[in-house]
């Protein structure tokens, strides 16, 4: 008993030093690129920083009021633990961002502060969301209307984004909401990186007369373990073995070359996967 607590207080203690780093980094790039630069981002983030140049309220104040109905939302539909990761980190983020403002920005290039502030708020972005929180509420929100609206979680954020940039272009000039486009799309891939992983792996599943053979090949060469699943073919109705295996995108040609020397009759399809666990995976030899 006392070992498992001793593991959930540490794996805590290691969630919350990447939640502290992930607000420092989003609160660095929102003070010291973007909001210099007049430049927004998107969702929640992007109206507090609206109205911060509209009304002159503190960003961190606003960012709190904006995203508490929705921690709120999150706690009754996602859970607890999510409830109090979101907190800590949005009131981190409110707490370092007002600690930095008034610094000198580190760019008044607006191209560059697109690139590295919109790279630097989704990596911060992505590692809050990684350990189970979040800094923006508003796939929350997408999350509850797209239950009652025909629209996916995904479509709703475009569209709650086309409303946030027109809006920027109104306030800030049309060339800035521009930019803040670019920063938006430079965000997200930085946080589908960051949550997803950098291995970029592929899911092989392989319909071969040959299965045997091929499983045998792809061990010895790739050092990859398969896993057969047992098929039966629609047409012909025919049982047969269908070989599942995870490589890495480098490994892909040579598996290609393998398949094609082994079983140029052989039906495979590849697949992109989002992340791999597992410690064997990473011991393939070569």
């Amino acid at each position: 008993m006392v070992k498992k607590q001793h593991e959930t207080v540490k794996h805590f203690i290691f969630r919350l030093f990447f939640i502290t780093l992930g607000a420092g980094l989003a609160a660095g790039a929102i003070e010291l690129f973007l909001v210099p630069n007049s430049i927004i981002d998107g969702g929640i983030i992007g109206i507090g920083l609206i109205l911060n140049i509209i009304t002159g309220i503190p960003f961190g104040i606003l960012i709190l009021i904006l995203n508490l109905p929705f921690l709120f939302a999150g706690y009754k539909h996602i859970g607890k633990n999510f409830f109090i990761s979101s907190s800590i980190a949005i009131v981190l983020l409110a707490i370092i961002e007002a600690a930095i403002k008034g610094m000198d920005p580190i760019t008044t290039e607006p191209l560059l502060a697109t690139v590295f502030g919109g790279l630097l708020l989704g990596i911060g972005v992505g590692l809050v969301i990684r350990n189970g929180g979040a800094l923006d509420g508003t796939e929350i929100l997408g999350i509850l209307l797209t239950r009652r609206i025909p629209y996916s979680v995904g479509e709703f954020v475009m569209f709650f984004n086309i409303f946030i940039f027109s809006w920027a272009g109104f306030v800030l000039g049309w060339e800035q909401a521009m930019f803040s486009i670019l920063t938006y799309y430079i965000a997200s891939k930085a946080i589908d990186a960051v949550i997803q992983g950098l291995d970029d792996t592929k899911a092989i599943l392989i319909v071969s007369d040959k299965s045997d053979e091929l499983a045998d090949t792809i061990n010895e060469r790739l050092g990859r373990s398969v896993t057969k699943l047992h098929g039966r073919g629609g047409y012909a109705n025919v049982e047969t073995d269908v070989i599942y295996v995870v490589i890495t995108r480098l490994e892909l040609s040579k598996l290609k070359e393998i398949i094609r020397t082994t079983d140029p009759d052989a039906f495979t399809t590849v697949m992109d996967t989002q992340e791999t666990y597992g410690s064997k995976f990473k011991s393939a030899i070569h």
